[in-house]
């Protein structure tokens, strides 16, 4: 399917669509009110945009209730028939988990959904189930208040991936990626510093407040810490790495417990900011 196709069906239809992408009525009500849509980049520029912007809390926390459990697999047909069919693919990686970390996975989403009030959402396309896993149990460490922002954050990237399934005859080639991303190089290893827990924050009420959260990949990146089309307010943010827990599972003794690098965003372009890490130092700068 492709724009226009898309844009001469019945306006139910497109609803319907759309609510699959976003499980909040909030959201696709404001997303009617621009169709039909005149590109593609609008149409994606304008769900992320009234996402942020225009849908508060409650709209957030109801787009949570229509996905299924990661590690849920027997539920997936049973309670979320509509999008069965795009979270099951999302979440692939659980298909082939050991038993014990699907059983991990459960007990964790239970702690989590305890905890937070909502379930534990993540953009789980591409993820194996101990990356998730992993995710899952750092995220627990984190106050309900910054769960809801990244969350919230990660159903924006969902919604963007379920776009792209939605309408692949769409041309999606100009749309970029996050506007801020970093990488980690182990200088003492000569190697990317990979499985190392990012988090980024944003001041707000005199206080850090999480925004996003990853963990690097096998090249050391986390490349996507928020959704295409989602800009960092001009203020003061800050990027976190985790050094203490990445030092641990090297068997290594290092300096440092975590690393925080505050910086200030001074416009709309894209921020990249690594880091060179070793046991005793660290540097890092303004990458492109």
């Amino acid at each position: 399917m492709n724009l226009q196709e898309f844009n001469t069906q019945d306006k139910s239809d497109v609803a319907k669509a759309l609510f699959q992408c976003c499980g909040s009525n909030t959201w696709v009500d404001k997303m009617m009110e621009h169709f039909p849509f005149t590109s593609e980049k609008e149409m994606i520029e304008l769900g992320i945009k009234i996402w942020y912007d225009t849908c508060v809390e409650s709209d957030w926390r109801a787009s949570f209730t229509q996905h299924p459990k990661i590690g849920d697999t027997k539920n997936f047909e049973a309670k979320f028939a509509a999008t069965q069919h795009l979270a099951g693919k999302e979440q692939a990686g659980v298909q082939t988990a050991s038993k014990s970390t699907i059983q991990r996975l459960v007990q964790a989403n239970k702690d989590y959904e305890s905890k937070n009030d909502f379930i534990f959402i993540v953009c789980a396309t591409g993820k194996t189930a101990d990356e998730m896993l992993r995710l899952l149990e750092d995220r627990l460490k984190n106050t309900p208040e910054e769960e809801v922002h990244i969350a919230m954050g990660e159903q924006a990237k969902i919604t963007l991936i379920r776009f792209k399934k939605l309408m692949p005859g769409l041309d999606w080639s100009d749309l970029g990626g996050s506007q801020f991303t970093t990488h980690v190089l182990d200088t003492s290893l000569g190697a990317p510093g990979r499985d190392l827990t990012i988090k980024l924050q944003q001041y707000k009420n005199e206080k850090w407040q999480t925004i996003s959260q990853g963990v690097t990949n096998k090249d050391g990146r986390v490349a996507d810490l928020l959704p295409f089309g989602k800009k960092l307010k001009h203020i003061n943010h800050q990027i976190i790495f985790d050094t203490e827990t990445y030092f641990q599972q090297n068997n290594i003794k290092g300096f440092y417990p975590e690393v925080a690098i505050q910086f200030t965003v001074l416009d709309n372009k894209h921020y990249h900011v690594p880091l060179l890490l070793n046991p005793f130092g660290y540097s890092t700068y303004r990458g492109s």
